[in-house]
């Protein structure tokens, strides 16, 4: 296992003009596609089995034309409180286009302070990019929304390094009030292969993703996530955070051929 304690302020984090501006000028889920589009995403309809999920309630917000499918910037909020008992549990994101439709499973604690993520996605085509949330009291949410990809990105060349795999970086708040909620930024240096791209002598590149990730504080499990091979090159997650008291958050990745990885960070509440 290779270990690296990240500094909070060793990497900026700051995003490109043009990706800030796409970001924001994307238009929220309600303004697209009715979120029964679900319906037609299998591994969506076999998780939900018999239940109806509530239509609203989720953002979804990615640029409504990309040109590189590659890597989609994506924002998913779900507007529910995230208290003891009732709290938003799992996050699930779906392409309907892509050749295999599940984007990434994510698992919230109260610990978050919100149901919200920001990542980067790979998206074959067109199509609809679907949010389904569950609560802890069982309901279920549904948000969807369209997007124009215009050079499709699940069998383009990886954009991840090998030569510095799995190095990792993480940004978190130095300093929080209490009662407050921080972002933190992590990043994962990996290619993920899809299985989908051939080499120069047409040989298929087998699959190699990072599988899972996992944050705690002081031990508490603040967030874990389940990642798929349409998570775009260099995983990136951005995720809120609200510490009841000063501590040490742990960072944990592990791909699918065993190398894992961890970091470190310190947060202060006064």
């Amino acid at each position: 296992m290779k270990k690296a304690v990240a500094s909070v302020r060793a990497w900026a984090g700051r995003r490109g003009a043009l990706a800030l501006a796409a970001l924001l000028m994307a238009a929220p889920a309600s303004a697209a596609r009715s979120p029964e589009s679900w319906d037609r995403i299998a591994p969506a309809r076999e998780l939900l089995g018999d239940a109806k999920p509530r239509a609203g309630g989720i953002e979804l917000r990615l640029p409504a034309v990309t040109q590189d499918g590659s890597s989609v910037p994506l924002t998913v909020r779900v507007d529910h409180p995230m208290e003891e008992g009732n709290f938003v549990e799992a996050l699930y994101l779906f392409a309907s286009g892509n050749p295999s439709p599940e984007l990434a499973e994510i698992r919230f604690t109260p610990l978050a302070g919100e149901a919200r993520i920001d990542t980067r996605i790979r998206l074959d085509g067109s199509q609809t990019v679907v949010a389904l949330a569950r609560t802890s009291r069982g309901e279920w949410l549904a948000g969807a929304r369209e997007v124009r990809v215009t050079v499709s990105g699940c069998n383009s060349r990886s954009a991840g390094s090998v030569e510095n795999l799995m190095e990792v970086r993480v940004r978190a708040p130095d300093r929080l009030r209490a009662g407050q909620t921080g972002d933190v930024r992590t990043l994962i240096n990996h290619p993920m292969e899809t299985g989908l791209r051939a080499d120069a002598e047409g040989r298929v590149i087998p699959e190699r993703i990072v599988r899972t990730f996992r944050v705690e504080f002081e031990g508490r499990t603040v967030l874990e996530a389940r990642y798929y091979r349409a998570m775009a090159a260099n995983p990136y997650l951005l995720f809120p955070v609200a510490p009841e008291r000063s501590g040490t958050l742990s960072f944990f990745w592990k791909e699918d051929a065993g190398e894992s990885v961890t970091a470190e960070a310190s947060i202060r509440v006064s």
